[in-house]
């Protein structure tokens, strides 16, 4: 394959930086919720330095609330422990152009100890480099893709805020779905968003109108797993920055208003053997043509989806979105090339992949695909089988399982299990129990907009 346009390699970042053509270099890292968090280094001194030895920053970036308040209660780092540092460590293999950004480079970064040099447990990237050497033990490598959706308005983010995020103005007036005269009339934003990807070593396949005023998607060349989730976390960052650039924005939010459609977040996985695809086989499974490998990673990534809910669906906004006839899937059932399931299963031969639409657009990437890849691969290595194939209207079938109602719900599925527990390890998933917990504390101590309209006059 040809060399993908945007990435760069140290020796052309060189190049560029002695031309005068890149002047900044972003050093960053994702944190629980998927902000990009890090340092602008002066691109010379990057070369210089910071290359051969990244940076350091304080480690209670991975205690932070949405508010970058310190959360007390953690035990990777706290006040007693003094909130020391942590070190990033530069992933060459990502380095490349933002060409929304002038003259400026990025990479994103590992999280190292301080002292033992090891991965920071805890940290998203790490948790799903885990799962793939994992992976790579029973001798498959992850292939994946994110969906991703977003709403488009007219309004800056500060005029947003200003508006307390109320009666804001969408770029489209009516739905819009694969509509091409709608679509158009968001293609000053749209256009320059799928440009700025494929100048920035993220390649477009396309983009289309969405199912609610002003929702749209870009779909992105899938990729193997890891560069998948550092390609999902700058596809958000740059639409929000050149949204910021235009006087406009976009939300991310699994559910922005009641009435229009919730954003998601679907994801393909498929497992390879070097240059093959091993989902497809000789063993007929509804209508597709399937290996054990394939039927067994369906059935773990069934089984585990409840227990791993909150890495797919991780606010409290979430779970607004799972509502019958909404395009999100209500409950826990596969079949094939059907959209009202949770799993759907695309594709044959060589493409033969799973479409989990459980995720909102809100999900970590990274905490997305490591849920996604640790059950599937307890499903082969326990040969777990899937329910049967479902054909016909999910949300009519009352008698499957439901995925989880609340964001509570789901906390405590994750926190009483113990498949999660020996997963991720006990440290790790005491962290994320925590961590939710405290958005969860966050949201139940707020006065609401709609307690206000409810409330106010009329009790």
């Amino acid at each position: 394959m040809s060399k993908i346009r945007g990435m760069l390699t140290l020796d052309e970042l060189a190049a560029l930086v002695e031309a005068g053509e890149i002047e900044t270099v972003a050093v960053m890292f994702a944190d629980h919720y998927g902000r990009l968090m890090g340092k602008r280094f002066d691109a010379e001194f990057f070369i210089d330095d910071g290359a051969d030895h990244g940076t350091h920053s304080c480690d209670y970036l991975l205690t932070v609330d949405m508010e970058m308040e310190p959360v007390p209660g953690y035990q990777f780092a706290n006040w007693e422990l003094g909130y020391g540092d942590f070190h990033l460590v530069p992933d060459l293999g990502t380095l490349r152009h933002a060409s929304w950004l002038d003259k400026t480079a990025l990479v994103m970064c590992d999280l190292q100890d301080e002292k033992t040099d090891q991965l920071i447990s805890v940290a998203p990237r790490s948790m799903l480099h885990r799962q793939l050497e994992r992976a790579a033990a029973m001798r498959y490598s992850a292939k994946a893709g994110s969906e991703l959706e977003y709403y488009i308005f007219e309004d800056s983010y500060r005029e947003a805020y200003d508006k307390g995020y109320a009666n804001l103005k969408t770029a489209g007036w009516y739905l819009e779905d694969y509509h091409m005269l709608q679509g158009m009339r968001e293609e000053k934003f749209t256009a320059a968003a799928r440009r700025h990807l494929k100048y920035s070593g993220v390649p477009v396949e396309n983009s289309k109108g969405e199912w609610g005023l002003g929702q749209h998607e870009i779909n992105i060349r899938y990729a193997d797993a890891l560069t998948m989730a550092d390609r999902h976390i700058i596809y958000k960052q740059c639409l929000k920055e050149v949204a910021e650039q235009m006087g406009v924005s976009v939300s991310f939010m699994a559910k922005y208003a009641a009435d229009q459609a919730g954003s998601s977040c679907h994801l393909h996985l498929s497992l390879w053997q070097g240059e093959d695809n091993i989902f497809p086989g000789d063993q007929p499974i509804g209508p597709v043509q399937s290996s054990d490998v394939f039927r067994w990673f369906l059935g773990g990534w069934i089984k585990h989806a409840p227990e791993f809910m909150v890495f797919y669906a991780p606010t409290i906004n979430a779970y607004k979105r799972y509502q019958d006839g909404s395009w999100a899937p209500t409950r826990l059932a596969w079949s094939y090339d059907n959209r009202t399931a949770g799993f759907r299963v695309v594709g044959q031969g060589q493409s033969l992949r799973i479409e989990c639409r459980i995720p909102g657009a809100d999900c970590n990437p990274y905490l997305a695909y490591t849920a996604a890849l640790a059950s599937g691969l307890d499903g082969i290595a326990r040969q777990i089988e899937p329910t049967d194939i479902f054909e016909g209207d999910v949300y009519a079938a009352q008698h499957l399982p439901r995925v989880p109602h609340t964001f509570r719900e789901a906390i405590e599925l994750f926190a009483g299990s113990s498949f999660v527990s020996q997963t991720l390890g006990a440290e790790v998933a005491e962290h994320y129990t925590h961590f939710f917990r405290t958005e969860q504390k966050a949201f139940d101590n707020a006065v609401t907009d709609w307690e206000r309209k409810r409330y106010f006059e009329r009790i």
